[in-house]
């Protein structure tokens, strides 16, 4: 059960985040920062430490663990490397985050063409440590930009590409994010977009051209064997972050759907094969004066408490965070939403002309933070990261830089930001005005940071044998 595995149950003091430069004119490359985030330090909300990559335009994206839960037990496994892959360049970066926590160091580079010729894939996502002390990447193309989802395996001590996870052949369509339940030997994976379709911005003829995805898949843990494939259709398109219950002996999880807005449930059924149901819909809005007639909420992160009670989303164009009570697996209960930018602000050129949530446009969202006079937040609620007590939900607003050029053009231009949800133990969320980490005043010109992890371990990165 969680809490059973190495995860240390103090209070994080610093956060990483990898990070990229605004100005992809200036030949700046992407970086991990580290971030203070101990309220009784002094340089609480500032970034300490930042480590350069040694190459230009990596799309610096997600990040994983050398070892995590899954190598409870095993007293020779350290988390001491933080697994970097860089989503446009297909490089993975291997960084020292042991020797001093405080000042990564990169460790060991593994180059493009080791994921090209070895395992026929690029764009690595998302990352997690295996119980025999391998690595896993999804990816989410091949070296031509088509869409092809499969996983490369790394050694664990040497970090040299092992090979393909998935059989020969038996690569799917499309790739993204995947969580593995052993106790039930089933492994779920989600689907994204063909890599040449999304680079650039996202084309909605694209979805037409069925260069975007819609499906789970179900996979034989043991065997490495595709089992199923559970097409969501229009109502889950884009099928993003996949999350089973902490819970090691659960057989339930949720995915969010960014383009349908939904949440879906997928369970184990009394047969023994797997199903899917929605069990959360955010509907449409019709506005003016933006790109189409009708703007999603746009659901680009998903996590669950550990204790497997809440369930949060953020809806990255909409520009609000939820919190659910998934109490009842099948009836989650909203208990808790704030608005943090996003798309549809009150002094911005969107008008809402038809919600079926009859909410009125929100104010922007300006925060004072301990360090600065006054932030705008440009962009909307993107990555989340929930401290291991549930108190704290950390939020970045970057989503894809291609993208966030396109739907934010002032974050692209002036940075993203950092910012802290206060988590009631009973449900709600509300905005701590007096954290802000603003990443629009970096020494070499504005950033956008994305994905956060803890050094002792965090909700979305590990699971539980």
């Amino acid at each position: 059960m969680p809490g059973s595995g190495p995860l240390c149950g103090s209070r994080e003091e610093i956060v990483y985040l990898p990070c990229i430069n605004c100005n992809s004119d200036a030949l700046k490359p992407d970086y991990l920062a580290t971030v203070d985030v101990d309220p009784k330090s002094p340089t609480f909300c500032q970034v300490i430490h930042r480590l350069p990559m040694p190459n230009l335009r990596d799309e610096l994206h997600h990040s994983g663990w050398n070892a995590c839960s899954s190598c409870f037990g095993d007293a020779s496994r350290k988390r001491n490397r933080l697994i970097l892959p860089a989503l446009i360049s297909s490089r993975v970066y291997v960084v020292d985050v042991g020797t001093d926590p405080r000042a990564p160091r990169i460790h060991k580079i593994v180059e493009p063409v080791d994921l090209f010729w070895k395992c026929g894939l690029a764009n690595p996502h998302t990352t997690h440590c295996l119980g025999n002390g391998q690595i896993m990447i999804s990816c989410i193309g091949d070296p031509t930009g088509n869409g092809k989802g499969g996983f490369v395996l790394l050694d664990g001590e040497t970090f040299e590409v092992v090979g393909n996870w998935e059989h020969s052949g038996e690569a799917v369509n499309f790739g993204y994010d995947f969580w593995y339940q052993p106790r039930h030997n089933v492994m779920i994976s989600t689907e994204w977009g063909a890599p040449k379709a999304l680079a650039g911005g996202f084309n909605p003829a694209h979805i037409n051209e069925g260069l975007y995805g819609s499906c789970l898949h179900v996979w034989d843990w043991t065997t490495h064997k595709k089992l199923q494939t559970l097409d969501l259709g229009e109502d889950g398109a884009i099928p993003l972050e996949v999350r089973f219950l902490h819970d090691p002996d659960a057989t339930e999880g949720y995915v969010g759907c960014a383009l349908s807005g939904t949440v879906y449930r997928f369970y184990k059924t009394p047969k023994g094969d797997w199903a899917a149901e929605r069990v959360i819909s955010v509907p449409n809005k019709k506005v003016e004066g933006w790109a189409l007639p009708e703007m999603p909420g746009l659901i680009t992160d998903i996590l669950i408490s550990l204790d497997d009670r809440f369930l949060y989303f953020s809806n990255w164009l909409h520009g609000d965070i939820r919190q659910y009570d998934i109490t009842d697996r099948r009836s989650p209960r909203l208990v808790g939403q704030v608005f943090l930018g996003g798309s549809l602000v009150s002094d911005g050129p969107v008008r809402v002309l038809e919600d079926p949530e009859k909410q009125s446009q929100p104010p922007p969202r300006i925060i004072k933070g301990r360090r600065v006079s006054g932030r705008r937040v440009s962009g909307g609620p993107q990555m989340l990261q929930l401290s291991l007590d549930g108190r704290r939900l950390y939020v970045t607003t970057s989503l894809f830089s291609g993208w966030d050029k396109q739907f934010y053009p002032d974050m692209a231009k002036d940075g993203s930001v950092m910012m802290q949800m206060d988590v009631s133990v009973s449900g709600g969320l509300s905005l701590n005005e007096n954290f802000l980490v603003d990443f629009g005043k970096e020494p070499d010109g504005p950033a956008l940071a994305h994905e956060l992890r803890y050094p002792g371990g965090d909700c979305t990165s590990d699971i539980w044998l």
